[in-house]
This record gives C-alpha cells, structure tokens and sequence, in this order.
C-alpha cells in the first residue's frame, strides 16, 4: 500500500500548526542580519515524489559554473520575480525551468515555515507531492544532476549532525544531513531538519 495517502493526511495536519521560521543564523546567533535589513523573497519546492525506497524528496546539485552557491544541493527555486502571482508559483516556475516538471504533475500541500539566509533571502518552502511518474531533465546551465533522497532518511532527527567551518573569517556552525554521494548542508538541511521535526509523531 502507498505511503502517500497517510503522508498527505499527516502534511495537511503538520502545516496547520502555528510554528516560527528557521534562519542560517540558529546556530549562530550572534552573526544575523542588522535590525530592519531587507530581506529579498524566494521559494523552493520541497516535492516528494514516490520512488523505488518509497516517498522521497527531490533535490538538485547547482552547476559547478554558477556564481553563487556552485556544487551545492538545493531544492529546485529561486527568486519570486514580480510576475509570479505566489511563493507556490514562483517553486513551480523554477521546478520546470530547472529540471523540467510540469506544474500540472505537483499537488500543493502548503506552505513551511520561511528561512531566513545569510545571503539575504527569505525562502518560503513550497511542500507537494509529484504525481504520476517523473523523469528530471536537468538544465544544464542551472543544475548538473537531478535526484531523489528518500523521505525516511531525511525525516529521522538522528541523521542531522551539527558541523562547523570557518567562513569570512569566522567559524560558523550548520546543520549537515548526508545521503550517501551528496553532502546536503546548509540552508536546504536546515529547512528539511525543519519538516523532520514537524512530522514527528
């Protein structure tokens, strides 16, 4: 039986719950953004999608030519730009440029708590469920490879470690969330370790 159905219903009920957001400053507090600082908006798409080890989440590996952020994983967003209507149109916009998927195949389930950068965004994570069968096709000049981690790994607390490097000058800590080949840290394990506590039971 699919897991999907008691995960939708567990999605709905999680989003309901009043929470605040998360921040690349959690762990260090004492690095954040000055009072009254303009923070830019973004989405992500948080999708999920059922795969060959059950439900699991799309991610991406951002081109090792682009200026910010080369060779990390990401969820598929970027930027709301003035012509989207929404934080969900702007995830579903930069889902299909960047990898390809169709926004007809995405059910959205709702909105996660925004998190907020340390290079200036708040990013909205868009959570929804891929239908039907979905092959990414990774546009080459944004992402170099397209693929999925299984939501059981990434919804364990247990797999999220705390690791630290030095950065301008000072060390700064993050939340890491390894999956075999890719090293998921940062801002994108911040926001899953943010979805894996609110599914717990």
């Amino acid at each position: 039986m699919s897991a999907v159905p008691d995960y939708l219903q567990r999605a709905a009920r999680t989003l309901a719950k009043p929470a605040s957001g998360s921040s690349d400053f959690d762990l260090n507090p004492e690095f954040r953004h000055p009072p009254n600082t303009l923070l830019r908006p973004a989405a992500v798409l948080v999708g999920l999608a059922e795969r060959e080890h059950g439900l699991s989440v799309l991610l991406t590996k951002r081109s090792s030519g682009l200026r910010h952020h080369p060779g990390q994983i990401a969820f598929p967003g970027g930027k709301i730009d003035p012509g989207d209507i929404d934080a969900t149109a702007a995830a579903l916009r930069e889902a299909h440029e960047e990898v390809g998927l169709d926004a007809s195949l995405v059910q959205t389930l709702g909105l996660l708590p925004p998190h907020e950068t340390v290079t200036g965004y708040t990013v909205i994570p868009v959570l929804g469920h891929i239908r039907d069968a979905f092959v990414p096709v990774a546009q080459p000049s944004e992402v170099e490879e397209a693929f999925f981690v299984p939501l059981a790994h990434l919804a364990d607390p247990s797999n999220y470690r705390v690791e630290r490097r030095l950065w301008l000058g000072q060390w700064r800590a993050y939340y890491t969330v390894p999956w075999g080949p890719y090293y998921i840290w940062g801002a994108t394990a911040r926001m899953l370790r943010v979805l894996a506590e609110r599914l717990e039971p």
